[in-house]
């Protein structure tokens, strides 16, 4: 017959567990001891590099990218504040602030043209005209992180993507699926009709005058009933006009 363990083997037992905790607790101690010396460090050497670069950073868009991104691999974001060490070293916050500010100038001018709804290249351009500077000067990168920051202004300022091209809304439009394929496959011509929406999605009419009807109550769409096969044309400024036709009103 086995024998059932005693009082004291029970009481050892829980010793050796009680060890093995312990031991187990002091480990997981040291390795996080071990992970935030180590990003202090690298936070140091980043403070480090962004003084002996200080100027490149400013001037260059893909050397400020590529510090973006060394930034958030430890954890530092130098934009969640216009104050403290990086402000200092950098006036980086000040950078992007600046370029919100227009960004948001520029996307009230045009907004009477394109309904809200701007092309980024576009914006690129208008941003460089604006600020006397070349396109290359301003990366597609600099302008998403500005306009990430407008967030907080809560007015619907967000970049969607639309086939291959970037637009970025300024107004608080919810576009669904059906808004973004409309957009995509009016960049072909610059207008689709419902004909043609049903044929590319295999929408039912309904579905397609809806959606259609939807972006022109919102102002991202017009309509052109002027042609001999009687068919209605939608068009969208925000993937056929280009920077140069609203350059004037935007300065």
């Amino acid at each position: 017959m086995r024998r059932r363990p005693g009082i004291a083997g029970l009481q050892t037992a829980a010793a050796t567990r009680d060890q093995f905790r312990l031991v187990g607790e002091n480990v997981a101690k040291v390795r996080t001891d071990v992970m935030k010396e180590q990003l202090a460090t690298f936070r140091s050497q980043l403070e480090e590099f962004a003084r002996k670069h200080k100027s490149d950073i400013r001037k260059n868009p893909i050397f400020r990218q590529q510090f973006h991104e060394m930034c958030a691999k430890v954890g530092v974001d130098p934009l969640a504040s216009n104050k403290g060490v990086w402000a200092e070293l950098l006036g980086i916050g000040d950078f992007y602030y600046e370029l919100g500010v227009q960004i948001v100038d520029i996307c009230i001018a045009t907004r009477s043209h394109n309904g809200g709804l701007i092309d980024l290249l576009d914006l690129r351009k208008l941003l460089a005209l604006k600020r006397k500077a070349t396109v290359e000067s301003l990366s597609e990168d600099d302008c998403l992180r500005a306009i990430s920051k407008l967030k907080v202004l809560g007015s619907g300022f967000e970049v969607i993507s639309v086939g291959r091209r970037k637009l970025v809304r300024s107004v608080p439009t919810e576009l669904n699926k059906d808004h973004s394929g409309i957009l995509g496959l009016a960049q072909a011509e610059g207008y689709v009709t419902v004909e043609q929406v049903e044929k590319e999605f295999s929408w039912s009419t309904g579905r397609a005058v809806d959606a259609l009807e939807t972006l022109l109550k919102e102002g991202l769409a017009m309509i052109d009933d002027g042609h001999r096969d009687g068919k209605r044309r939608y068009w969208f400024p925000c993937v056929t006009i280009s920077s140069d036709t609203i350059v004037g009103e935007a300065k």
